[in-house]
């Protein structure tokens, strides 16, 4: 089998899992097994894909021609194979999680949501192997329509009112600054396409560089930096699984991926370390970080909690593309790995319990440790992980983050690092320690629900075994920035 043809295999998989599940839509165990066949398939590839990247092979094909200097490319790069091995994956454990939650809570139109969630996955592996910028842009937005659909899956007032919001920002934010930027690239440099160490130096007016920057930053709104957020918190009215889409396997994740992508492959690092031109950012995601995670410990909904802390640690992946240093390159990278772990961690606990216990609040959580343990044990393993706490993997994101900052001089970025760490540890286990330490007054009836209580075990140990595993990904994560 050629690489050309895998690619485009991997790409078809989640089309043809989409199409199945409505042919066999009157039966809904078949139905729902094509969400995991899929995520097999296009793991498979995934690993087959990450593996020819570490020894040197080129994944390429060019489908047609756009225009002059732009062709309908796919090219898969160390920093695609990076995302495309973390959609893959946690496709299978999202689909898995969903039978058990979509059916345990009772929710209506269970076709058409793995549809599109499925159309979704296939989005999200064509912009982790796309070969030029217009490519990206395209299922960057084919991403959008598929997963507005499930924003407002509900149908009710507040889930309309969702959707309408989630659409307005991010198609806004793309037709009024991504794609200008796009054709600005494109008219002076003559290509889009993916280059090691950038295509803009020598191209691109330096005076203007710190403005187009700002014009991808705030277009690739899928980032959510502030102030382009509030489309996320908006978004957790939808079923969880929905939530884990967002977070962590496919939408959030695009967001910072693209961005990357663009400083490491368009703009160039050593072109912005030249420049200085992303300083301005480093503060921007500095102040993301700090308020996102002030307002967390404010919200007694654990979604929301939930949330606002993506808000935050996406904002990590900004600032390392911002700070340009190889270190801090390295970290971002890596933390599209780590976070996504952790974050469906959480997210698959704060369902199990809904679906378990019908309980959305933090503070109605009492006693609920002890009757629900494997699933506040699998919090706990995540939240150890997104805080960052040794030996789990998101320790080693932050470590890279906070060296590429001392490499950049940056001192104050790394206290920033210290102190955000600092207000996770209180945000993230507050429901544990309210889960194990205070008692429940009213005894509630439980609702057993294997399939959304196994998944964020699975994932919450892998948090744990995959920190020492980490070269595993290292070589990949290094190849980003050489």
């Amino acid at each position: 089998m050629s690489n050309s043809f895998l690619i485009l295999l991997g790409i078809a998989t989640p089309l043809i899992a989409a199409l199945c599940s409505y042919l066999f839509r009157y039966n809904n165990n078949l139905r729902d097994s094509f969400g995991i066949i899929g995520g097999i398939v296009t793991l498979i590839i995934s690993l087959r894909v990450f593996h020819g990247i570490q020894s040197d092979e080129i994944f390429e094909i060019t489908l047609f021609n756009l225009f002059q200097g732009v062709d309908f490319t796919f090219r898969v790069t160390p920093l695609g194979s990076i995302f495309s091995l973390v959609a893959s994956s946690l496709w299978i454990m999202a689909s898995i999680y969903t039978i058990g939650y979509m059916r345990g809570a009772g929710e209506k139109n269970q076709t058409r949501f793995v549809i599109f969630y499925s159309i979704a996955i296939h989005a999200a592996l064509s912009i982790a192997w796309s070969g030029n910028l217009l490519v990206l842009f395209i299922f960057y937005e084919i991403l959008t329509f598929s997963t507005f659909p499930l924003v407002g899956h509900k149908q009710n007032s507040e889930s309309r009112s969702a959707g309408r919001l989630y659409l307005s920002i991010l198609v806004g934010t793309s037709l009024i600054f991504f794609l200008p930027a796009i054709f600005w690239i494109w008219f002076e440099t003559g290509t889009l396409n993916f280059q090691d160490g950038g295509i803009l130096i020598n191209k691109f007016p330096t005076e203007y560089l710190s403005f187009l920057i700002a014009l991808l930053v705030f277009g690739i709104g899928k980032a959510a930096i502030m102030p382009i957020h509030r489309w996320l918190p908006a978004a957790m009215v939808a079923p969880t699984p929905v939530s884990a889409l967002l977070h962590a396997v496919a939408v959030v994740k695009a967001g910072v991926f693209s961005f990357l992508v663009v400083i490491v492959y368009i703009v160039g690092p050593d072109y912005l370390l030249q420049t200085n031109s992303s300083d301005w950012l480093v503060w921007l995601a500095c102040f993301t970080i700090m308020a996102s995670s002030i307002i967390a410990i404010t919200k007694d909904d654990l979604k929301a909690r939930l949330a606002y802390s993506t808000i935050s640690q996406l904002s990590y992946i900004i600032l390392g593309a911002a700070l340009a240093s190889s270190l801090a390159i390295k970290g971002a990278s890596f933390h599209i790995i780590t976070h996504a772990l952790g974050k469906i961690t959480l997210f698959f606990c704060a369902g199990a319990i809904y679906v378990t216990a019908h309980i959305k609040k933090v503070s109605e959580l009492k006693g609920l440790g002890f009757k629900l343990p494997l699933i506040f044990v699998a919090y706990t393993l995540g939240a150890l992980s997104i805080i960052g706490v040794p030996p789990f993997i998101g320790s080693w994101s932050k470590f890279y983050l906070i060296m590429g900052s001392l490499e950049r001089e940056f001192i104050f970025v790394a206290i920033i690092l210290g102190v955000s760490s600092l207000l996770n540890i209180y945000y993230l286990l507050q429901p544990v320690v309210i889960g194990f330490t205070q008692t429940r007054k009213k005894e509630i009836k439980l609702i057993k629900s294997p399939l959304t209580v196994w998944p964020p075990v699975i994932t919450g140990i892998g948090c744990l075994i995959l920190f020492f595993y980490s070269d595993y990904f290292i070589h990949n994560v290094n190849r980003v920035i050489t």
